[in-house]
C-alpha cells in the first residue's frame, strides 16, 4: 500500500470518531469505541471468505453435541480466529430496528472464537453497547467501518464504483492499527497514554542499541524477544521488524518468537490484537495479562532479547497484596532474593519504584548456554543510578549487575522526550555475552544535548531523537574507548563501587583522659561512616589512615564490618559548570539598554 493510501486510510478510521461519537463521548473516550471496532471489522472483512464453511461446520457440531468448537472452526475458517455465528458486520448494516441491531450483534460477538472474546472483554467494549445503541450510534458505526470505499481485508475488492482497492496484507494492517493508536494517544489522553506508549524514537533507538551492535552474529535460526512491560505491544512490533531487516542484510534468514506481559486491560487487549490483526495467532497467546512483579508470565523461560520500558515511581503495594498481603521482606521470589556471595542477598527496591524489579526480572530471563547470550535495553529514570544505600536492594542489584560483568553501556538521553514525564531518562544495555574489548569495562555516553525540536509539544514531549541523531548516538556506543570523550566515557567496573565504613572515635575528657560514664565505664566510642572507593589507592587502610587519622588519631574501625555499594554518577562524569558571561557581553547590554530608554525620562518628566 503506497503512502497515500495509507493515510487515506489512517484519517478514514480516526475520522469515524468525530463523525459518530462526538456529544455523546469525551474525546478522551473516543478510543474505547474505536479501537476495538477496528479490530473486530478486520477480523470480519479477513473471515468473509470462508464464513460459509464455518456456519455449515458449525451445525455439524452442534448435531453431534461436540461443544469444543474453536479448534475445529478456526481450521475452516484458514485463521488463527473465528466467528460462527450467521452474521458478518455487512449482514447487519440492513438491520432498522435499534433493539434488533443490538440482539443480533450481541449474537455476533458472542460468535467470535476465545481469543478475540478476551480481547473483547479486555476492551470493555460490551459496556459501551447499550450507550451506542441507545444513542443511534452503533448502526452508524457498523456503517461507517463496512464502507465499500475502504478495504480492510486482506484481499483486493471493489469499491461502490467498481474501483480495484488493494489488499491490506497482515503487515500493512498492523501499522495501520499502530498509527490510530499513535494518534489516539497524541491527540486526546497523551499524559496518561505516556504509562503505555513509549514514543516510536525511544523504541527505535533502543531496538538499534540492542540489534545493531550483534548484526554480524545473528544466524538463520530462531530467537526470542521479550517485553515485561509490553504496553500496546510496539517495542516488540519495531523489534521484530529491526531484526529481520538487520538479518536479511547479512543473508540470514531468522524466525522470531515475541513474548510480553502487560496489567492494564486495554492495552493488554490493544497488544493481543496487534499480534491477531497481523496473523500472528500464535504469538497473540504469548502476551500474558497480570503483574509481572507478582505474576510471573513466563516462569523459568529465558530470552534472546529484553527490551523493555517499564513504570518508573508508581508504587507496587498492590504486588504485595498478590503475593498474599505479605511484608517487602518476606518476598522470596528467587528473581528479586538470590544466594550471592555465600548468602541471602536482596535486589528489592523502596516500594514507592517498581523499574528496578523489573530490571532484576529480565536479568533472570539471561540465557546462558548460546553464542550471542542474551542482550538487555531498557529505559530508567536516574534514580536507579544511585538509590539506595550499601546493602540495600538497588545497591545490591547494581552490584551484581556490576560484578557479573553485565552492563555494557548506560545512554543518557534528553529530558522531555516521553509524553507524561520531563525528567531525565536513561537507556540500560546489558549483555551476559559481551565482546572481548569490552570485558570488565562499562561505557557511560552523554546523549543529552542530542536532540531535534518538535513543531508541537505532545504532552510533556518537546523534541525527538531523527535517525541521525541515533545513528550519532550508535557511533558513540560503536567507537567504545575510541569515541569522543566530550559525550563518551569507558571505565571499569570497580570504579563505581565503594565500602561504607564504620569509623569509631573514642571520646575523651579536657585532661586526655577516657571519657567515663557514670558508672565508671568508658563512654562508647563515636561513630561515623565514611565512603571509601574501590579505587582509593591501598583500600580502606589506606583511607583510614590518610583521611581520617590525622584529625582524629585515635580513630579505629571493626574488620569485617564494611558493606559494599554501586552507584553511578553522570554528573560526576559529564559535569558542564554553566558559562560565565564575559565582561565585555555584559556592558555591551548595558549599553544597548541604555540606549533603548535614551531620552525615556525626559519624555515622562515633560509629559
Amino acid at each position: 500500500m503506497d503512502n497515500a493510501n495509507f493515510g487515506q486510510l489512517v484519517s478514514f478510521i480516526f475520522g469515524i470518531a468525530n463523525d459518530c461519537l462526538v456529544d455523546t463521548y469525551d474525546v478522551g473516550d473516543y478510543r474505547k469505541i474505536i479501537l476495538p471496532m477496528m479490530v473486530i471489522r478486520r477480523f470480519d472483512a479477513v473471515l468473509e471468505p470462508t464464513k460459509e464453511n464455518v456456519r455449515k461446520l458449525k451445525e455439524q457440531l452442534d448435531a453431534n453435541g461436540i461443544t469444543d468448537q474453536d479448534e475445529a472452526l478456526c481450521t475452516a475458517a484458514g485463521q488463527a480466529f473465528c466467528n460462527s455465528s450467521p452474521y458478518t458486520l455487512s449482514d447487519l448494516k440492513s438491520r432498522t430496528n435499534q433493539q434488533q441491531l443490538k440482539q443480533d450483534f450481541i449474537l455476533y460477538l458472542d460468535g467470535f472464537s476465545q481469543n478475540v472474546q478476551d480481547i473483547i472483554k479486555r476492551f470493555e467494549f460490551r459496556n459501551q453497547i447499550d450507550k451506542l445503541s441507545e444513542h443511534d450510534i452503533l448502526g452508524i458505526l457498523i456503517t461507517k467501518f463496512t464502507d465499500p470505499s475502504i478495504n480492510l481485508s486482506n484481499r483486493p475488492v471493489k469499491d461502490g464504483s467498481g474501483k480495484d482497492l488493494p489488499a491490506l496484507d497482515n503487515h500493512t494492517m498492523g501499522t495501520v492499527f499502530e498509527e490510530v493508536i499513535r494518534k489516539f494517544n497524541e491527540e486526546t489522553n497523551i499524559t496518561d497514554a505516556g504509562r503505555h506508549f513509549t514514543p516510536r524514537d525511544i523504541v527505535e533507538l533502543i531496538t538499534d542499541l540492542a540489534f545493531v551492535p550483534v548484526k554480524d552474529k545473528i544466524q538463520s535460526t530462531t530467537y526470542s524477544i521479550y517485553d515485561g512491560a509490553c504496553g500496546t505491544g510496539g517495542m516488540l512490533t519495531v523489534a521484530d521488524e529491526r531484526i529481520k531487516v538487520l538479518a536479511k542484510e547479512h543473508s540470514k534468514n531468522v524466525s522470531i518468537n515475541l513474548y510480553g506481559q502487560e496489567n492494564s486491560d486495554e492495552t493488554y487487549a490493544i497488544a493481543r490484537s496487534d499480534m491477531l490483526v497481523k496473523g500472528e495467532g500464535a504469538q497473540a497467546n504469548n502476551i500474558f495479562f497480570g503483574s509481572t512483579i507478582s505474576n510471573d508470565g513466563f516462569a523459568k523461560r529465558t530470552f534472546d532479547f529484553m527490551l523493555s520500558n517499564p513504570p518508573f515511581g508508581t508504587p507496587w503495594k498492590t504486588d504485595l497484596k498478590a503475593w498474599g498481603d505479605i511484608k517487602k521482606d518476606d518476598i522470596t521470589d528467587s528473581r528479586f532474593r538470590i544466594n550471592y556471595n555465600g548468602g541471602d542477598f536482596s535486589l528489592l527496591p523502596d516500594i514507592g519504584d517498581p523499574q528496578m524489579l523489573f530490571l532484576a526480572n529480565n536479568i533472570s530471563k539471561m540465557k546462558k548456554d548460546t553464542v550471542l547470550g542474551s542482550r538487555i535495553v531498557e529505559v530508567h529514570n536516574g534514580s536507579s543510578l544511585f538509590t539506595g544505600k550499601a546493602g540495600q536492594g538497588p545497591s545490591n542489584l547494581r552490584q551484581y549487575i556490576l560484578e557479573q560483568d553485565l552492563l555494557e553501556a548506560i545512554v543518557a538521553v534528553p529530558e522531555k522526550m516521553f509524553y507524561n514525564t520531563g525528567i531525565g531518562t536513561y537507556i540500560w544495555i546489558l549483555a551476559n555475552k559481551k565482546e572481548e574489548r569490552r570485558k570488565g569495562k562499562v561505557q557511560l555516553i552523554d546523549a543529552t544535548s542530542f536532540k531535534k525540536p518538535l513543531r508541537k509539544n505532545l504532552g510533556e514531549k518537546n523534541c525527538e531523537i531523527d535517525k541521525s541523531i541515533r545513528d550519532q548516538i550508535l557511533n558513540l556506543y560503536l567507537a567504545f574507548d575510541k569515541a569522543d570523550e566530550q559525550y563518551s566515557k569507558v571505565f571499569q567496573n570497580s570504579e563505581f563501587g565503594y565500602w561504607e565504613v564504620r569509623v569509631y572515635t573514642p571520646q575523651y575528657d579536657e585532661n586526655g583522659q577516657p571519657l567515663l560514664d557514670k558508672k565508671g565505664k568508658p563512654v562508647k566510642p563515636n561513630t561515623d561512616k565514611e565512603i571509601v572507593p574501590f579505587t582509593y589507592d591501598g583500600g580502606i587502610e589506606a583511607f583510614i589512615e590518610n583521611e581520617v587519622k590525622p584529625y582524629a588519631p585515635d580513630a579505629f574501625i571493626k574488620p569485617g564490618t564494611e558493606k559494599i555499594g554501586y552507584e553511578l554518577s553522570f554528573t560526576k562524569y559529564f559535569y558542564k559548570p554553566v558559562e560565565l558571561r564575559s565582561l565585555e557581553e555584559i556592558t555591551a547590554d548595558i549599553r544597548a539598554i541604555e540606549a533603548e530608554t535614551d531620552g525615556l525620562l525626559d519624555s515622562i518628566l515633560e509629559g
